[in-house]
């Protein structure tokens, strides 16, 4: 190598890299922001739909069901936590296919079945916009 190279190379400082325990260090900071976001979105989500869950049953909206039919586990899932604050009747006690007599009295043929405060009922899994609708309550 010559003098002139050699000369160049101790006045022109290298460029410094970014240790591996530092781009950790960033990259926990960074998962750490985006994971409080998350949880903070999410649980103002869940608030909004509790509150939403407690307007359908204010309203004197109400959902009969059975244990046993797949259509009212997804229904509820569609609430999850919040479908505590749903008015419910279960229609068929807990082990059996047999219909309360609460549910026979009601007419209720199909499952889910759900009733609004102007007395008319939809059957089947209702999107939670349409619950809202028929309510008189704002979706989230």
């Amino acid at each position: 190598m010559s003098k002139f190279s050699e000369k160049r190379e101790q006045e022109t400082p290298t460029a410094s890299r970014p240790s591996w325990l530092w781009i950790a260090g960033v990259g926990c900071v960074l998962l750490l922001l985006w994971a409080a976001y998350y949880r903070l979105s999410e649980r103002k989500s869940r608030r909004a739909l509790d509150h939403y869950a407690q307007c359908l049953k204010a309203k004197g909206s109400k959902m009969y069901g059975a244990w046993w039919c797949p259509h009212c586990a997804d229904q509820k899932h569609e609430f999850g936590d919040a479908f505590g604050y749903v008015n419910y009747v279960e229609c068929s006690p807990p082990g059996s296919h047999a219909i309360t007599e609460e549910c026979k009295q009601a007419d209720i043929k199909h499952f889910p079945t759900w009733q609004f405060p102007n007395g008319t009922r939809k059957e089947g899994v209702l999107p939670l916009e349409e619950l809202g609708r028929q309510a008189g309550c704002s979706w989230p």
